[in-house]
């Protein structure tokens, strides 16, 4: 996965006009019922944003990229549980990983409508709730509306933190050496992070 992830970046940071594109193959596969969990869309993002504040990669592109990506990849996973309702559920990754589809209908439950919205942040269930929010026939208004406000605030969440701290970092003059250390370390604090927010999620699952 460290490799992909990589490659991905140096693949942007080499290749600026294709940073629509690949940002929103990215937050696609982040965010479609069959291949999130093969996906380390988050790193990447979080990745590609410190490429931003010297001019490496342009901001719009990236965000429009992920933000569009990620509402098409809940919008198809919403048509298909809408469309072949309880069939997918016995495919994988249900198969393997069941305890996605009982936290995500479990969610559903408890919030409706705001599960959509809320599960665009919760790693495990950020691409099984558009497909349960199908399969129980969530009509398309609310879907549409959940599915693009959370876009419109994960995608700029995941990639602004590392250029907002580099951008300062200029402004305040700090040195190339510094700044290197400094996007380093915000890679390491929001990995840490999406560690914690994880481990949390499982627990959830776990206990609820």
């Amino acid at each position: 996965m460290t490799a992909l992830i990589a490659a991905t970046v140096q693949f942007i940071a080499q290749h600026a006009e294709w940073t629509f594109p690949v940002m929103f193959v990215i937050a696609f596969g982040e965010s479609f019922v069959f291949l999130s969990l093969l996906f380390p869309g988050t790193a990447i993002m979080i990745a590609a944003g410190l490429l931003v504040p010297h001019g490496t990669v342009p901001l719009a592109p990236l965000l429009c990229g992920a933000i569009s990506g990620a509402v098409t990849g809940d919008g198809i996973s919403w048509w298909l549980g809408k469309r072949y309702g309880h069939h997918l559920t016995a495919r994988w990754p249900f198969t393997s990983h069941p305890q996605l589809l009982a936290g995500g209908e479990n969610l559903f439950r408890r919030f409706g409508t705001a599960s959509v919205f809320i599960g665009r942040f919760l790693g495990p269930f950020r691409a099984t709730i558009p497909l349960v929010a199908g399969i129980t026939k969530m009509r398309a208004g609310p879907f549409w509306f959940a599915n693009i406000a959370s876009a419109l605030i994960w995608a700029p969440a995941l990639l602004l933190p590392g250029s907002v701290v580099l951008w300062v970092a200029e402004a305040a003059q700090v040195s190339r050496d510094w700044k290197i250390v400094i996007g380093a370390g915000v890679l390491l604090v929001i990995a840490a992070l999406v560690w914690v927010v994880r481990k949390l999620e499982l627990f959830w699952l776990k206990t609820d």
